[in-house]
C-alpha cells in the first residue's frame, strides 16, 4: 500500500504584503511597471516542483518588515545553487506579473544545521496515530479516538494564513471531497474530514466556527457533523509536528510552516501522507474512500471518474 509521497515542503508564511502573490508568476518578463528592491535572508526551505524557496528575509525600508515568506524564482537554475541555512542577497522583483525573485547571490552557505523539510521524519506509519486532544469550533474537546471505525482525512491550517494557493486551497479542496463524499452515503458514514489549526492560541471556537463557515456545505444544525475544524494546544504540537512532518515556527506574531494532509485508517494509523498544496481533490476522495473500506484499490479510477462535488 502506498503510505507517502515524497516531501516538498511546500511552506506559508504570514506577512500583510503576501497577498501580492496572488497575481501570479507567469510572466518573467520585464515590465517598465516593475519594481525592484534589495532582499538579504537565509533560505529556510526549497521547493523545486513549483519554483520557489522560502526566505526569512531581512526589513526593506520602506516597502516591507522583516518576515519568512515563499518566493518564485525567474531562474529555475538558481535552486540547485542554494541550499536551506544559505545567507543570500537577490533583487525582489514586483509588478503585474507578481513578486519573483532574480540575482539570487550566495553570501554565506549554511553551517548544515538547518534541514530541509524533506529530511523531517515522520513516525512509523504503522503505528497508532497520537491520541491528540483538540478544541472544536463548538468549544468541545474531542480527540481522535473518537472516529476510530471511519477514515479520517486531516490537514493543517491557520485561519489568518493570508495566501490564497496555501491554507484556503486546502480548505477549497477540502470542501470539494465534503460535498462529494455527501452524495455517497455510504462512505459519507464510514468518513470525518478534520481540519486542524496550529495557531490556538487565536483560533479560539468562534474564530474556527466563522472560518468552517466559509467553507462547510450549509446544513444547518448538521453542518459540522462531518468536518470538525479545531486546534491543537500549544502543549501537543511537539507530538503533531512530529508524526506528521509538520514544520511551524513563530517569531514576533509571524507563523511560517510546511504543509501536511494525511488519510487515517479506521484502526487508527496512518494510511496515505501528502505534502504540499499540489494534490488532487479527486486522487484525495478516491484514496479517502479506498481507506473507509468502501472500495478497494482497483476500483480507484472508477471513484475519480465519478468525482462531482456539484
Amino acid at each position: 500500500m502506498d503510505r507517502s509521497q515524497t516531501a516538498k515542503g511546500v511552506i506559508c508564511a504570514v506577512a500583510c504584503l503576501a497577498l501580492m502573490m496572488t497575481a501570479g508568476c507567469g510572466s518573467q518578463q520585464r515590465s517598465s511597471q516593475d519594481h525592484r528592491f534589495h532582499l538579504e535572508g537565509k533560505v529556510v526551505s526549497i521547493d523545486k516542483s513549483q519554483q520557489k524557496m522560502v526566505v526569512d528575509g531581512k526589513e526593506i525600508a520602506g516597502f516591507m518588515g522583516a518576515m519568512a515568506m515563499p518566493y518564485p524564482v525567474a531562474d529555475p537554475a538558481t535552486l540547485d545553487r542554494v541550499s536551506p541555512g544559505d545567507e543570500i542577497t537577490a533583487d525582489l522583483v514586483t509588478g503585474s506579473g507578481g513578486m519573483r525573485l532574480e540575482n539570487v547571490v550566495v553570501i554565506k552557505k549554511s553551517d548544515g544545521k538547518t534541514p530541509p523539510i524533506s529530511q523531517l521524519q515522520r513516525a512509523n506509519p504503522d503505528s497508532a496515530v497520537p491520541d491528540i486532544s483538540l478544541l472544536n469550533q463548538d468549544g468541545k474537546r474531542i480527540d481522535l479516538r473518537r472516529f476510530r471505525g471511519k477514515a479520517v482525512l486531516l490537514t493543517f491550517i491557520y485561519t489568518r494564513c493570508p495566501l490564497p494557493d496555501y491554507c484556503p486551497l486546502l480548505s477549497h479542496n477540502f470542501s470539494e471531497i465534503e460535498k462529494a463524499l455527501a452524495k455517497n452515503p455510504q462512505a459519507y458514514g464510514k468518513t470525518h474530514l478534520l481540519s486542524v489549526s496550529f495557531d490556538s492560541k487565536y483560533d479560539t471556537p468562534p474564530v474556527l466556527l466563522k472560518y468552517g463557515r466559509q467553507y462547510a456545505p450549509d446544513k444547518g444544525a448538521q453542518t459540522f457533523a462531518h468536518w470538525d475544524f479545531a486546534a491543537v494546544p500549544a502543549t501537543e504540537m511537539s507530538t503533531v509536528a512530529q508524526y506528521f512532518n509538520l514544520f511551524v515556527t513563530q517569531e514576533q506574531g509571524q507563523i511560517t510552516h510546511s504543509m501536511s494532509t494525511a488519510i487515517i485508517s479506521p484502526d487508527g494509523k496512518l494510511d496515505k501522507w501528502y505534502s504540499g498544496n499540489d494534490w488532487k481533490p479527486a486522487d484525495v476522495f478516491a484514496d479517502l474512500v479506498s481507506a473507509s473500506g468502501e472500495a478497494d484499490g482497483a476500483a480507484a479510477g472508477d471513484l475519480r471518474a465519478s468525482f462531482n462535488p456539484e
